[in-house]
């Protein structure tokens, strides 16, 4: 038995019994058994229940032994649990189940959600990028986000530091998807917990694994799919030219979605797989309106900034304590800055707040940077990144 993309051109009925959910869901939890083989088997066998009895059978022709489907109560068990944490389930076909994503070739047979399901039924726009994300990356992201937004977009991502963070933040008081690798009971990265807290009780966070699912590596690709399919475009803002952001920029491709990337600085590796992309002809974005003139949306937004304007630079602290820090913390505070830059310049006192923290604990840290040939000084209180 294998799992093949077959797409499934007679969208299955969704069940209507709590008995017909729990058969759809042990079909679909069972081994071997991928959306696409789950729709294959249902388009031979008529209906969820036939598909089950046949499953062994159809196992045993394929070379495996001692198959048995999912067992009823693994199934009961992910149901209480669902109800404990008040997740949704979705299936394929239901009235609030996303219409975009439901095109898709291998479109989830069923989703939990949390949170307000009543913005999948919204037109959404995803934005993915790196985890490391430059300090003119994230800024870039939350004017975007915000802008879109504003124009009645909900903002679909993944849920993952850098990029993805800022995206949701920036959308949270006018609604934002988080799509999760793992259960929606499990927030990956820890660090997002209150965000994610914040997701579900003002946007929704789905996933189509079940509930209680630690994420592992191969659940990224399948949950990127679903933040491209959710949405009718992609926005990419930083990407490395190895990365799950192109991975996902594919999967937008393949899946008919319009693929849009921010430029950066030739020498910044966060930005080169935005740059291919532009170059094999994704549409280039400088702002919200960019966006818009795709979609044929004909909303008025404001204009997002110049984001290397320079800007008055905030002076240190005169009477500040002496630095206490020990050697680690200050190697450590040292990546968090040269993360934060890239080739592109950007002001000093911006940096500063994009870091949170204070004039007085940042200025030292940029000159032992500076002294290192780590970073560089402009003229306009701009500072970048060397190397």
């Amino acid at each position: 038995m294998t799992v093949d993309r077959h797409p499934s051109t007679h969208p299955p009925l969704p069940p209507t019994s709590d008995d017909d959910r729990i058969s759809w869901l042990r079909l679909l939890r069972s081994r071997r058994v991928g959306p696409s083989t789950f729709y294959r088997l249902l388009a031979e066998h008529g209906d969820v229940r036939s598909a089950l009895a046949a499953l062994p059978e159809l196992a045993r022709q394929a070379g495996a032994k001692d198959y048995t489907p999912c067992p009823t109560g693994v199934i009961e068990a992910e149901l209480r649990e669902a109800e404990k944490f008040g997740a949704r389930l979705i299936c394929r076909g239901d009235t609030c189940y996303p219409w975009l994503l439901a095109e898709i070739p291998d479109a989830p047979p069923a989703l939990w959600a949390l949170g307000d399901t009543s913005l999948l039924e919204r037109p959404s726009i995803s934005i993915v990028g790196a985890r490391n994300a430059s300090s003119l990356g994230l800024r870039m992201t939350k004017a975007l986000a915000r802008e879109l937004a504003e124009s009645g977009f909900a903002i679909a991502s993944g849920l993952a530091r850098g990029i993805d963070t800022a995206a949701h933040h920036a959308a949270l008081e006018t609604g934002t998807i988080a799509v999760m690798a793992g259960g929606v009971d499990v927030i990956y990265p820890a660090e997002n917990t209150d965000l994610a807290r914040d997701i579900a009780t003002r946007g929704v966070i789905l996933s189509e694994q079940p509930m209680g699912l630690q994420p592992r590596a191969r659940h990224f690709p399948s949950r990127n799919r679903i933040v491209s399919g959710l949405s009718r475009a992609l926005v990419v803002v930083e990407a490395a030219a190895k990365s799950g952001s192109l991975l996902t920029a594919r999967s937008a491709l393949d899946q008919g979605r319009d693929v849009l990337a921010v430029p950066g600085h030739p020498f910044d590796a966060r930005a080169a797989g935005c740059n291919m992309l532009i170059r094999d002809g994704a549409t280039l974005v400088r702002r919200g309106s960019d966006v818009l003139e795709v979609l044929g949306h004909d909303a008025q937004i404001p204009q997002t900034p110049d984001i290397s304007e320079p800007r008055h630079i905030i002076a240190p602290e005169p009477h500040h304590t002496p630095d206490t820090r020990s050697q680690e913390e200050t190697r450590n505070l040292h990546q968090v800055i040269l993360e934060k830059l890239g080739p592109s310049p950007i002001a000093e006192d911006q940096l500063i707040r994009d870091l949170g923290a204070s004039a007085a604990q940042v200025t030292p840290m940029l000159t032992d940077l500076e002294v290192d040939g780590k970073i560089e000084r402009h003229p306009g209180g701009l500072l970048s990144r060397t190397g």
